[in-house]
């Protein structure tokens, strides 16, 4: 017993200094796809951050916003609700988020929130010019309708505003798949970069929504239509113009690719999102994410046995529960742990 306190106090203590270290140290010395972050879940919500600029100045690295597509106005709409029960004065109708739409940087944290993905997109934008060679941030779309491309919402629509309104600071599946037959060739040779190179940048995940996966008439859900879009684009010569990475979701055992019936999709997905409990459970090989460089995002890592407080655990227990799920391959844990930056700015060596 002695030895494994002993044992659980030192791995805390060298994440401590890891965590100190890795603005300007020894996290940009790590592969992208061998380094494990911290991530926070629907970093819009204005209880967590009063401006979605606050998320971006966290050291998180992942932040999250639901996305709607149907029903209420012409736009990419951001909101946990559709529409949400209640909307402050000032922005768009069916938003309800922390974002601005502060074209420059000296306009962060003046004007109205409540705006819609094009006005997060250019928060974010606005917050790169001003840090231009910041961490590597995954930013998580979780569609909570799907796409819609009938009503202008579709993969090729998103590939446009995401273009728009952050041109060169995403990193592309097409930067990725460069020399490659696809992602998966890609990501298996090793093709991610390190830290240092992905300075700047920002990846753009992709997960099919809670209520898409809840309609039983909705047959072509988010990972599956992005991934064909992909496909569609390398046939054409034209995968530079994606902008985003459709994510596997759900954990499962075995390659959870399989699930996808066209065979031809599978080699579009290098990203996998699912619950920390099923990642450490012990009947995943999450090794296997690991060893070919797959891109691995365990949420709800509060829940992992024994569960820790989802919102203020100890900065000691945040950073246990980062290391038992680096120890399992994870490239990102998510949580709500907003109250503890120096968490959320930790980058430790992933796998160990």
């Amino acid at each position: 017993m002695r030895l494994r306190k002993r044992t659980a106090a030192a791995v805390t203590a060298l994440l401590a200094v890891v965590a100190l270290a890795s603005p300007a140290g020894a996290a940009e010395d790590l592969p992208y796809a061998g380094s494990t972050g911290v991530g926070v879940h629907n970093a819009y919500d204005k209880a967590k951050y009063p401006y979605f600029a606050d998320a971006l100045e966290s050291g998180a690295a992942l932040l999250e916003l639901d996305v709607w597509t149907n029903f209420f106005g012409s736009s990419w709409r951001v909101s946990h609700n559709n529409p949400p029960p209640r909307l402050r004065p000032g922005g768009p109708p069916g938003n309800d988020n922390n974002c601005e739409n502060a074209t420059t940087p000296a306009r962060l944290r003046t004007k109205a929130r409540n705006q819609n993905l094009a006005g997060c997109l250019a928060d974010i934008r606005s917050w790169h010019d001003a840090h231009p060679g910041h961490r590597p941030v995954v930013l998580k779309l979780e569609l909570k309708d799907g796409f819609a491309a009938n009503l202008g919402r579709g993969p090729a629509d998103l590939d446009a505003l995401l273009t728009g309104r952050l041109g060169d600071a995403v990193y592309r599946p097409g930067q990725l798949a460069a020399g490659h037959l696809d992602l998966d060739t890609a990501a298996r040779a090793g093709a991610w970069p390190g830290r240092a190179a992905l300075a700047g940048k920002f990846i753009v995940e992709l997960i099919p929504g809670t209520v898409e996966e809840g309609n039983a008439s909705d047959t072509l859900w988010t990972d599956r239509e992005y991934a064909t879009h992909l496909r569609t684009l390398a046939s054409q010569g034209r995968l530079g113009q994606a902008a985003a990475f459709p994510a596997v979701h759900r954990a499962e055992e075995g390659d959870p690719r399989t699930r996808y019936a066209d065979v031809s999709l599978r080699p579009w997905f290098v990203v996998f999102d699912g619950d920390a409990s099923a990642y450490a459970g012990g009947s995943v090989d999450t090794g296997w994410y690991d060893r070919n460089h797959y891109l691995l995002i365990a949420t709800d890592a509060h829940n992992v046995a024994p569960a820790i407080d989802s919102t203020r655990p100890t900065e000691a227990q945040a950073r246990d529960r980062l290391a038992l799920l680096a120890g399992h391959h994870a490239s990102i844990v998510s949580a709500d742990w907003y109250p503890l930056p120096q968490v959320l700015a930790t980058v430790v060596p992933r796998g160990r």
